[in-house]
């Protein structure tokens, strides 16, 4: 593979002009296409085979028409003080201010608040509804300010009004914080190489490949119906792998340039030896992210494929674009040094200290990192699922006011009331049987009001709505879901009918348990993969085993960070988080796949340059000190960048990429720092030779894959090791 790889930076670095050319060409495509599409859609997660979907199946059958995908929006009125909403100078100020929003193009519907269930028991508080005939993506911002004021001319009138609704979300943009992220990648490059050009390369092409991309996405998003968390998936971790896996090609260029005035050689060298891990770790993330497909989930399953597609950009990126342009500067990217072709001065860095320290203490820095990390990792035993809605939000948005204040006017399920679709089909009496339903829902704890029965025109099928007595994110109500379910049977059997439960509370519950059930066997199908890929790549049994054992503790630790700042609260108002809750169900799968494909990208890294010395003959001991000297400043390096790229996304809007992003810069911190850097050398070393173990039946059953370039050309010259002093 080595030496394919190195045929391919050659052409590269050869053919620059062509290679680039053709770069140019596929944004240009991405460009055309991104530009003709309508983009990512604002729909509701879909989740076959559970009752919630079913049940919302089962009403676009009987009720054709109610479950269309359009827009809406609640306007919330308050009365002043001591006042009535009905009140004739406040009731001219409500229709007032819906005729403004009744006359809008998009709109269909308006319902007043004057309308049965729509102002509260002491009179103070209503909420009308507003319906649009196209979906949420495809509201327009006349639409939005006009809703916006109508809210203005309520507050003229003397009346408190706040709005909500899907007809608001607007597309997630990126903001100062992940600017600030690439900012922060720009330094430590700049830091890392000491040039302007090595460390503007990885920038370039890692937006150019972002760009490719994200712009891929965007065009395929609207007939693959994504939302637009997918292509923020694809931005966020394209960005990152593709400044980490062009800055390790280019790093291996300079170390192959180093007393070698061949600059075509060096790039086939880099992209053979550099370009073979930045493959294999590619190709481990791309397993981890293609395998959400198999849960079952088809949102996830999206977002997976997306962000899947944005690493195999940035691995041809690294592949051919970085030597590439090398061929434009191959001396510039070199340092100063390194140009004025005198020797490099040595300089003492932190890997040889930090070496002595775990070398000569392997045992009990191997349990002192796995301490820290199960100790940290504790908060994730009381990890509870859910979905973050409107409660979620700053109190500075009008959605979260909203959501305040029919809370507390109407009482706080009132925010997430539960749908019950009952099928009388063949029963001699429907109306009767679905009152038996409604007064069984009645009964039951937890329940705070059940509506009146709505019947389809064939007068089989009714909808009735139950209001809970505690909040959407409240584990009561997930109870409560369960009585009601638990005691359906005797119900059935009693009135002849089926009935089942939805609504966005229940579908939430319902992903809640899918997403658990999902969870343990696609961490079982991603690690035995990847083990299997590791196995072909270090041929070792020892080294795919502790690998996938590391990212382990990293993955529970980063869990254990989520649950204490969104469930907990704890240092939550440094996140902009204000309100606690469940974490959301989506994320802690979709934490596995990247979080696993990250980490056997530094294992990848750092592991195969030991293996590299161990296979030039050096000894257990020597190839651990070697390929650390040679690899951790790098791995420093890539890491620190991805904790910036991550963290600036931690400060998004979107809930679900604000958890991701915390999440993903705590995994690579754990991951890259304690768990690479230190407890691999640590292990590595108490198992010494045993560690590249590999018997002999399996030697003859696995292939051979050249991953230490020694069919690149001439083998490299050995460096001497960085001398460590280890006690035996």
């Amino acid at each position: 593979m080595a030496g394919m790889l190195s045929r391919l930076g050659r052409f590269s670095y050869r053919r620059r002009w062509l290679v680039v050319a053709v770069w140019l060409l596929a944004l240009g495509g991405a460009v055309l296409l991104a530009t003709g599409s309508e983009g990512p859609v604002n729909t509701r997660a879909t989740m076959p085979g559970i009752e919630s979907q079913q049940a919302f199946d089962l009403i676009a059958e009987r009720f054709p028409g109610a479950a269309a995908d359009g827009a809406s929006a609640t306007i919330v009125f308050v009365a002043p003080p001591g006042e009535a909403l009905t009140s004739a100078a406040n009731a001219r100020a409500v229709d007032a201010a819906l005729a403004s929003v009744a006359g809008g193009t998009q709109v269909s519907r308006v319902v007043p608040p004057s309308a049965g269930g729509s102002i509260s028991a002491d009179g103070s508080t209503g909420f009308a509804s507003v319906s649009y005939g196209v979906s949420s993506s495809e509201v327009t911002e006349e639409s939005r300010a006009a809703l916006a004021g109508a809210v203005e001319q309520a507050r003229g009138a003397g009346l408190t009004a706040e709005m909500s609704g899907s007809a608001l979300k607007t597309g997630t943009k990126m903001g100062a914080m992940e600017l600030a992220g690439v900012a922060i990648a720009a330094v430590v490059l700049l830091m890392t190489f000491g040039s302007m050009v090595a460390a503007g390369l990885p920038l370039l092409t890692a937006i150019i490949g972002v760009a490719v991309s994200f712009l891929g996405v965007w065009a395929v998003a609207g007939p693959l119906n994504m939302t637009v968390t997918s292509g923020m998936l694809a931005l966020m971790l394209g960005l990152a792998v593709g400044i980490d896996y062009a800055m390790f090609v280019v790093s291996r260029f300079r170390e192959e340039r180093h007393g070698n005035d061949d600059a075509e050689r060096a790039a086939g060298r880099a992209v053979g030896t550099a370009g073979s891990a930045v493959a294999f770790a590619g190709t481990t993330v791309v397993i981890a992210l293609a395998g959400l497909s198999v849960v079952g989930i088809p949102s996830l399953a999206k977002m997976g494929l997306a962000a899947a597609g944005a690493v195999v950009v940035a691995v041809l990126v690294a592949l051919t674009l970085v030597p590439a342009l090398l061929g434009f500067a191959p001396n510039l990217v070199l340092s100063r040094a390194q140009r004025r072709g005198g020797d490099i001065p040595a300089r003492r860095s932190a890997a040889g200290p930090w070496m002595r320290l775990v070398l000569r203490r392997p045992l009990l820095i191997t349990l002192a990192g796995v301490a820290l990390l199960a100790t940290i990792a504790v908060p994730a035993l009381s990890l509870q699922l859910g979905t973050r809605g409107d409660a979620s939000l700053p109190v500075t948005e009008t959605q979260r006011r909203a959501y305040d204040l029919r809370a507390a006017a109407f009482g706080p399920g009132f925010n997430g009331p539960l749908t019950v679709v009952v099928d009388a089909r063949g029963v001699a009496d429907p109306e009767r049987a679905v009152a038996a339903v409604a007064d069984s829902l009645r009964t039951t704890g937890g329940v705070a009001s059940v509506s009146k029965a709505t019947f389809n025109q064939r007068g089989d099928t009714a909808i009735l709505t139950a209001v809970p007595s505690t909040g959407p994110a409240d584990e009561r109500t997930e109870d409560l879901v369960r009585r009601l379910r638990a005691a359906r049977p005797g119900v059935e059997a009693a009135g002849h009918v089926t009935y089942e439960i939805t609504g966005t509370t229940a579908l939430d519950i319902d992903m809640a348990h899918k997403t658990r059930s999902a969870l343990v066997p696609y961490v079982a199908i991603v690690i035995g993969l990847a083990v299997l890929l590791l196995l072909v790549v270090f041929r070792s049994v020892w080294i795919p085993v502790k690998a996938a054992l590391g990212f382990l503790l990293s993955l529970f630790a980063a869990l254990g960070v989520i649950v204490a700042v969104f469930q907990w609260g704890w240092a939550a108002d440094l996140l902009g988080v204000e309100q606690t809750g469940p974490v959301m169900s989506l994320m802690p799968i979709l934490l596995v796949g990247i979080v696993f494909g990250l980490a056997m990208d530094y294992e990848v890294f750092l592991v195969s340059r030991m293996r590299e010395a161990h296979a030039h003959g050096r000894p257990a001991d020597d190839a651990i000190v070697t390929g650390f000297e040679q690899s951790s400043k790098v791995v420093v390096a890539a890491a620190v960048i991805m904790i910036a790229v991550f963290g600036g996304f931690a400060a998004a809007d979107e809930p679900l990429i604000k958890m991701v992003g915390l999440a993903l810069a705590c995994a690579v911190f754990f991951d890259a720092f304690v768990v690479r850097l230190t407890l691999v050398p640590a292990v590595l070393h108490l198992l010494g030779e045993r560690a590249w173990w590999l018997p002999r039946w399996l030697d003859r059953m696995v292939p051979h894959v050249d991953v230490e370039g020694e069919s690149t050309g001439e083998p490299e010259p050995e460096p001497e090791p960085v001398p460590v002093l280890i006690a035996r």
